[in-house]
């Protein structure tokens, strides 16, 4: 609300849905048939010191904590470390670990989550050993809270027939023999859809004409950085 600061939206229903609201709805399927599923973000639920905590056990503070209890008032700094806590791919007591093939039986099928809070707190009575499992709309879906938790305006975005670019080059490459046979050599894909966030704040290492929505995704598919 206040407007010197880097996370400032003017418009007061942005600030409604995109900071106050603890329900919304998280678009999965594919192109063809749309499902829309309801998710509590619970963002007020009693999650402030969870969220608090899990700046602490990032490997930034770890690695250098002046550093970084000093950057935690720039938006940029809090969304990245944030997405990387989100998913405990990179062992770093991360909240959720990621898991697309195979047998759920021994743990939560993604599929059966509909909100935050639980997941939170199951992850602080575990001693934030990851919870089992999370897919892309579960890790975006606790990323909002814990963003919107921390004052930093969040929403999600779903994506259909979502190109998965493996190897940087900014196109999704298929090989074909001189038959015209196709040749599964390429790690190259296209999801039926993917979600992601964005959070709004300034760029000022950037300029004004990016500041707004940024884009932070948490699903651990690649890594940060290489």
């Amino acid at each position: 609300w206040f407007s010197g600061d880097d996370v400032f939206i003017a418009n007061e229903n942005e600030r409604q849905e995109y900071v106050l609201n603890e329900n919304g709805i998280i678009f999965v399927g594919n192109a063809r048939y749309i499902e829309a599923r309801a998710w509590y973000y619970g963002q007020f639920q009693d999650l402030l010191n969870i969220c608090l905590t899990m700046l602490d056990l990032s490997l930034y503070y770890r690695q250098d904590p002046g550093m970084d209890v000093s950057r935690r008032g720039d938006p940029k700094y809090v969304g990245r470390v944030i997405s990387s806590m989100i998913n405990g791919n990179d062992n770093d007591n991360g909240v959720l670990l990621g898991k697309w093939q195979g047998s759920f039986h021994s743990h939560e099928n993604p599929s059966r989550w509909d909100g935050s809070v639980v997941i939170l707190k199951k992850w602080r009575q575990d001693n934030y050993r990851p919870v089992q499992y999370g897919q892309c709309w579960v890790f975006a879906g606790v990323m909002c809270t814990v963003l919107r938790c921390l004052g930093i305006p969040t929403r999600l975005v779903s994506n259909f027939n979502s190109a998965h670019d493996v190897d940087r080059n900014l196109s999704i490459d298929k090989y074909y023999d001189s038959s015209g046979r196709s040749l599964n050599i390429s790690k190259d894909s296209t999801w039926d859809y993917h979600v992601w966030n964005e959070s709004w704040f300034i760029r000022p290492d950037l300029g004004r004409s990016y500041n707004g929505w940024q884009v932070l995704d948490a699903t651990p598919q690649e890594q940060s950085k290489g």
